[in-house]
């Protein structure tokens, strides 16, 4: 059975996925204790799911197999979740050279094949300069859609909740304070398992409501890894050589949640708990929307299921009215593509705004080049209107010159659009609609769909959706 620890702001949702799915989750927070009529053990975990720092997803980190049977779960949640492997995994042992270090706080290291880490200066024994080499773990890695590289550090080290064993300690401790940490400090005495020599162990806060079984289980499972790593770099050098990968003890997977998956994890997580409608999609959209809906589903859920709580409908209005977007708002337009990457397409003023989730943003464009598939020439004074609806899988772009003539129109085929505060995003989803200015309405790009489902990017009945969706576009556009 795979062994998991959830945290963030999908772990009710998740925990309930999982155990559905005959997984065990251990390690569980003092709230998840309380929502669910099952016990949870304080006990090792093979896999960590972890929401990334903008919430849009959650990182999977740990044993290959449990990492494979996770995600899996996961990236079937809805027609929209993608799901990338990653290179530099949590846990990943490198050989780095320092490409630059001038300034900031860290160094941008080069890990080989085209890998990037992070190396912050703190982390560095002396003084840091570009061509010096360090190995390196990845301590914290990166999602393909955020612009920060892997987090290394030049020490290694493995845990799984409940302690850590690290290269760069030495004897005993704990986490926290207090009474506890002296008890779990005293108590690794009677364990069965010795703490390996040149490494140190640090008992985690998750500890604190462990037994000694759990205990002794948690060590044993960290000195057999930390013993695997040792005999995986057996062999190489002792000194760092050429950039490049020198142990994958862990594996990473990334999932990448989109509205309908968020909506998917609503319904999961109101088998527990009361939830609001867009639970999820309006935690994702603002660090202080969590406090707001934790509240209202507090309330409501005290005073039973006729209070709204379990409505259908995403109350839009009143989120974008509390933290955006509205009229007067800049929003960047966040262009996610199915290999993981986002590119931004720039920033807009929201010019029109509706209850019902739609809004119109207006970008200058700069001049040079043409629009895409139009064969237009991007001029001085142009201008972008694009009309933006929450939830639908497609949106328009009409070019407009300065003297407010059309140049054509751009539609847009996509994973269903959430209008965040400070940025709409989506999916792109390759296959798009144009109108010109003459009237002629064609879909382009399907070809490029085609070779992404070869290249397994988009999953065919997402392909099919998107064909599907440029159809119907395409027919409403030449009426």
């Amino acid at each position: 059975m795979t062994t998991a620890r959830v945290r963030g702001i999908y772990t009710t949702a998740v925990t309930h996925i999982l155990s559905e799915a005959g997984s065990e989750v251990v390690q569980a927070s003092e709230p998840i204790r309380e929502r669910f009529e099952q016990s949870f053990d304080a006990a090792p975990a093979a896999v960590s799911i972890e929401t990334t720092r903008d919430r849009l997803g959650v990182e999977v980190s740990g044993d290959p197999d449990a990492v494979e049977t996770v995600a899996g779960e996961l990236e079937n949640l809805a027609i929209d979740t993608f799901r990338w492997d990653d290179e530099t995994p949590r846990g990943a042992v490198f050989d780095a050279a320092v490409l630059e270090a001038s300034g900031g706080s860290g160094a941008v290291v080069d890990l080989g094949d085209g890998r990037r880490g992070y190396l912050n200066y703190d982390d560095a024994d002396g003084y840091v300069d570009g061509g010096d080499r360090y190995r390196v773990q990845v301590h914290e890695p990166a999602p393909p859609w955020a612009d920060d590289r892997p987090l290394v550090r030049p020490a290694l080290e493995v845990g799984g909740g409940l302690c850590t064993l690290s290269r760069n300690r030495t004897g005993v401790s704990a986490a926290m304070g207090g009474d506890r940490a002296e008890e779990l400090v005293g108590m690794t005495d009677f364990l069965s398992a010795d703490v390996p020599d040149g490494w140190g162990l640090r008992w985690q806060h998750a500890a604190a409501d462990a037994d000694l079984e759990a205990m002794g289980t948690a060590l044993e499972d960290a000195v057999t890894r930390a013993r695997a790593l040792e005999d995986a770099l057996a062999d190489t050098p002792a000194e760092p050589g050429e950039p490049g990968l020198l142990a994958t003890p862990r594996t990473t997977a990334w999932c990448w949640f989109g509205r309908d998956a968020r909506f998917a994890l609503d319904g999961a997580r109101r088998q527990v708990a009361a939830t609001m409608p867009g639970h999820h999609r309006t935690k994702a959209a603002d660090r202080a929307a969590s406090a707001a809906v934790d509240f209202a589903e507090a309330v409501c859920g005290s005073l039973g299921d006729d209070t709204g709580v379990e409505g259908d409908e995403f109350p839009f209005a009143a989120v974008a009215r509390q933290f955006g977007p509205t009229r007067g708002d800049r929003l960047e337009i966040g262009h996610g593509k199915p290999d993981g990457r986002l590119v931004s397409l720039g920033r807009g003023e929201v010019t029109d705004w509706d209850p019902d989730g739609k809004i119109t943003l207006e970008r200058s464009m700069s001049a040079g080049g043409s629009y895409d598939a139009l064969g237009v020439p991007k001029e001085a004074g142009d201008v972008a209107v694009t009309k933006f609806r929450e939830g639908r899988w497609w949106y328009p772009t009409t070019y407009k010159a300065a003297d407010g003539t059309p140049k054509g129109t751009y539609v847009n085929v996509c994973t269903p659009i959430e209008l965040f505060p400070d940025t709409v995003r989506y999916v792109d989803l390759y296959v798009d609609v144009i109108r010109r200015s003459d009237g002629t309405v064609e879909i382009v790009d399907a070809d490029e769909l085609e070779a992404a489902i070869g290249d397994e990017l988009v999953a065919e009945d997402l392909a099919e959706k998107a064909m599907d969706v440029a159809t119907a576009v395409e027919r409403a556009l030449s009426k």
